[in-house]
C-alpha cells in the first residue's frame, strides 16, 4: 500500500505594492508629526509657560463704624455700584450731638475764663502800684514818729517833757514800724499774685492758651464723633457681603459690608516650583476668563512674586518632619497687573478662575527668585479729609465768637 502523497506547499505571495505605500506613507506622517512636534516644542511650547491655577484679585474694604451706635438707615445693598464718599449707613446720633453741644459749651466757657486771666494782669499791676503808695505813706509816717521819739528822748531827762507823752511818741513809732512792715508785705503778695497770674498768660494769644487748647480738642473730637454716625465709602467699588440690619447696636470695628474696588483687580496665577525658573519680572501674559471664554483675552504682565507658597499661609501649615513624609509640587503666586482698559471693557469679579499664558522668551527682567522686593504701593482716600478742617472750623466759629468785644491783651 502506497503512502499518501502530501500537497505542496505554496511560495509567499509577495506584498502588493500599494501596502508598501501604505507604510511609507504612515511613516512619512509620523516623521512629519514628529518633526512637526519638535518644530513647536522648540519654537512655542519651550517659550511659554501656562497655568490654570489662576484667580483674580482685589482689594475687598471692609466697613466698620468707628464709634458705637443703632443703625437708623441703610443706603447701599450687595451688588450696589458706589462712589467714594458716598453715604453706606447712618447711625443714630443723638448722643453725639449732645456731647458735641457740651463740648461747645465747654469751649466757649475757657475762652471767657483765658480772657478773664488776661483782664486780670491790668487789676492785679493796679494792685501792686496801690500796695506801693500804701507801703511809700506807710514809711513817711515812721520817718515822722522816728523824728518825734528823737526830739524828745532830751528832753525827757530834763522834764520839758512828760513820760507820758514820751510813751505815746514811742506807740505812734512802733505803730508806724508795724505799718510799714503790713504794707511792704502786702506789696510782695500784690507781686506775687501778678507774677502768678502772669505765667498763665504770658507768651500765648488767648487762641492758643492750653485751657483753650484743651477744650477745643474736646470740639473736635465730639464732632468727628457726629460725622462719624455716616459711614461712608472710602473708594469705589461694589458692595458685597451686607450683615447690618436697620435697628440693630454696632460697635465700633464690627464689619458690617465690603465694598470690592472693581477697577483695581489683578490676578494670582500659581505656578509650580519647576514653572519659575524661566519667569522674569515684566514679561507679558495672556490671560482667558472662564466668564467669558477664548472669545476674551487679557494682556497682563508679571509684577512680582508671592512671599512664599500657600501652605506656609495655611490656617493649619502642612508638617513636613513627619516620618509618612510625601513630597507634593508646590505653588507659589504670581502677581500679574491686568490692563485697565480691556478691564473696564470686560469686568472681571474677585475670585473668577484664569487661565494663564506667559512668554518666557523674554529674558531681560530679574527673575522672581532673586527679584528685590517692590516699593511698596501707596493707597490713599481723601474721603474723610475734610472731616478735620470742618471741626477746625467749627472751633475757630465758637473761639471767634467768645472773643468779639474782647481787647487785645499783650
Amino acid at each position: 500500500m502506497n503512502a499518501p502523497t502530501s500537497a505542496p506547499i505554496p511560495a509567499p505571495v509577495a506584498a502588493p505594492a500599494t501596502r508598501r505605500k501604505a507604510l511609507a506613507a504612515v511613516g512619512s506622517v509620523l516623521t512629519l508629526g514628529a518633526i512637526a512636534c519638535a518644530a513647536w516644542w522648540w519654537l512655542i511650547a519651550s517659550r511659554v509657560e501656562h497655568t490654570d491655577n489662576a484667580y483674580v484679585q482685589g482689594h475687598v474694604v471692609q466697613i466698620t463704624p468707628q464709634v458705637n451706635g443703632t443703625v437708623v438707615a441703610i443706603q447701599a445693598d450687595d451688588t450696589d455700584a458706589v462712589k467714594a464718599g458716598q453715604a453706606l449707613v447712618r447711625l443714630d446720633p443723638a448722643d453725639a450731638q449732645l456731647a458735641l453741644e457740651q463740648a461747645e459749651a465747654q469751649l466757649g466757657q475757657a475762652v471767657r475764663e483765658v480772657r478773664t486771666m488776661y483782664a486780670n494782669n491790668a487789676t492785679l499791676a493796679a494792685q501792686v502800684a496801690l500796695r506801693d503808695a500804701e507801703t511809700a505813706r506807710a514809711k513817711s509816717e515812721l520817718a515822722r514818729a522816728q523824728d518825734d521819739v528823737a526830739r524828745r528822748t532830751p528832753l525827757v531827762a530834763s522834764g520839758a517833757v512828760g513820760q507820758e507823752e514820751f510813751a505815746h511818741a514811742k506807740a505812734q513809732l512802733s505803730a508806724a514800724q508795724s505799718a510799714v512792715a503790713a504794707t511792704q508785705s502786702a506789696a510782695v503778695a500784690a507781686r506775687q499774685a501778678l507774677a502768678s497770674n502772669q505765667v498763665m498768660t504770658a507768651g500765648t494769644a488767648v487762641e492758643q492758651h492750653p485751657g483753650v487748647q484743651r477744650a477745643a480738642s474736646r470740639v473736635r473730637e465730639a464732632w468727628l464723633a457726629v460725622k462719624r454716625t455716616e459711614l461712608k465709602a472710602p473708594v469705589d467699588g461694589v458692595i458685597a457681603r451686607r450683615s447690618v440690619q436697620v435697628g440693630q447696636r454696632v460697635a465700633a470695628g464690627a464689619p458690617l459690608m465690603t465694598v470690592v474696588a472693581l477697577d483695581r483687580l489683578w490676578v494670582d496665577a500659581n505656578f509650580k516650583e519647576s514653572q519659575l525658573r524661566k519667569l522674569r519680572i515684566g514679561q507679558s501674559a495672556t490671560l482667558v476668563a472662564d466668564v467669558y471664554g477664548e472669545k476674551v483675552r487679557y494682556s497682563g504682565r508679571i509684577a512680582g512674586l508671592g512671599a512664599g507658597t500657600g501652605a506656609a499661609f495655611a490656617l493649619l501649615p502642612a508638617q513636613n518632619a513627619t516620618g509618612n513624609w510625601i513630597k507634593v509640587v508646590q505653588r507659589v503666586p504670581v502677581r500679574i497687573t491686568l490692563d485697565a482698559a480691556e478691564l473696564n471693557a470686560h469686568p472681571l469679579r474677585v475670585g473668577l478662575s484664569m487661565a494663564v499664558e506667559v512668554d518666557v522668551s523674554d529674558g531681560s527682567g530679574a527673575a522672581l527668585a532673586n527679584a528685590p522686593a517692590s516699593a511698596p504701593a501707596t493707597q490713599r482716600t481723601t474721603v474723610f479729609d475734610a472731616l478735620a478742617r470742618e471741626a477746625d472750623a467749627e472751633v475757630q466759629r465758637i473761639v471767634k465768637a467768645n472773643l468779639r468785644g474782647a481787647t487785645a491783651v499783650q
